[in-house]
């Protein structure tokens, strides 16, 4: 009895230094295990006192009025060992099924544990992002006042426009993560920009069907900005960029009169795999899981495996919920969080998305 009780002990000891949902469903089935060895052991026992107490009744028999009393005490025997039999049977059946109990409940709750998690990193994730682009709100709405540009819009000659230019390419060798800064007329032609280099094609461009350039006009005071959702830019190389704008006013004032645009093009590919990239998975779980950026829309923006950027659409219920984590027809773990906004920085109604994939079983 003393060695079964150091072998629980044992088994149980280590619960202190790990307190895990899974160690507990571990215990429940090496409980139920242990009970259910007892019970048989306790069978096993009482089997035996059965078999002791007919032999007892025999030779009680044999011994005739003098065995009398002797019968009584076997029989009595044989009783208490059916009954102890009994309640054998039933203390294992009602701990089978309250440990069953508690690994069920314990399922749910790392899977609940385990689905919280993913959302939590998928807030991260577009957490970055929009502390990252609400900078670029700042960015457009400074360099909009800054005085060569508002004085190449106001008084377009060779000289303010060289001076812009140069102005905006010392702006770029600062703020590397941007590829290009354009400056345009209230017509939306390309007056100037900060790479001509780099981008020879950009000078002279006609912007003036492009959302962000309609949007960053019509905007009321140089608080405001115009955002458009991430695109490819043929004048850029074809390079994936955010591209956010404002007014440029007249005497660089809040509320001076629209003279041009400017729009900022940020170089999204590096800084959104950055991101995705980063976000703290186990080496287990980073094998399979996939961690991505996406649109209103569900359109994917960036991904940690590089694959369907600009082209794949996820379909998430990102319009009704805000967060969420569930099992797909594939048994993945789809979870996702909606972007909450930063400062002054709405967001576009983007979302963090983990897909995860379940663990290889061992053996």
């Amino acid at each position: 009895m003393k060695a079964a009780a150091e072998k629980y002990t044992d088994a149980v000891q280590p619960v202190t230094e790990d307190a895990s949902l899974g160690r507990m469903i571990s215990l429940a089935s090496h409980a139920e295990g242990i009970a259910a060895a007892k019970a048989q052991s306790i069978q096993r026992i009482t089997g035996q006192t059965r078999i002791l107490a007919l032999n007892a009744k025999i030779e009680a028999a044999r011994a005739g009025d003098a065995g009398h009393g002797f019968a009584v005490v076997a029989e009595e025997v044989k009783s208490i060992s059916n009954e102890i039999a009994r309640l054998a049977v039933e203390m294992e059946k009602e701990l089978r099924t309250a440990l069953d109990a508690v690994r069920t409940v314990g399922t749910r709750m790392t899977e609940q544990t385990n689905h919280q998690r993913l959302m939590d990193l998928a807030l991260n994730a577009i957490d970055i992002v929009d502390r990252n682009l609400y900078e670029r709100t700042c960015d457009v709405r400074w360099w909009a006042t800054d005085a060569a540009v508002v004085e190449a819009v106001a008084r377009p000659a060779p000289e303010t426009l060289a001076h812009a230019t140069r102005r905006l390419g010392v702006i770029l060798s600062a703020y590397t993560v941007y590829l290009d800064l354009w400056l345009c007329s209230p017509t939306g032609q390309v007056v100037a920009h900060g790479r001509p280099d780099q981008y020879p094609g950009v000078r002279g461009l006609d912007v003036s069907q492009t959302p962000w350039f309609r949007s960053a006009m019509e905007t009321e005071s140089g608080d405001d900005y115009a955002v458009a959702d991430i695109t490819t830019c043929a004048a850029l190389h074809g390079a994936p960029v955010a591209t956010y704008a404002a007014a440029v006013r007249e005497g660089g004032e809040v509320r001076g009169r629209p003279l041009g645009v400017l729009g900022i093009h940020f170089d999204w590919a590096p800084q959104a795999e950055a991101v995705v990239r980063g976000v703290r998975l186990t080496p287990d779980e980073t094998a399979r899981t996939r961690v991505l950026l996406v649109d209103a829309h569900g359109r994917v923006l960036a991904a940690s495996d590089g694959k369907g950027l600009l082209e794949e659409i996820i379909s998430l219920d990102s319009h009704r919920l805000d967060s969420h984590a569930a099992l797909d027809s594939r048994g993945n773990i789809v979870a996702f969080h909606k972007t909450p906004g930063y400062e002054t920085y709405r967001g576009l109604g983007w979302c963090g998305v983990l897909i995860q994939s379940p663990p290889i079983a061992a053996g």
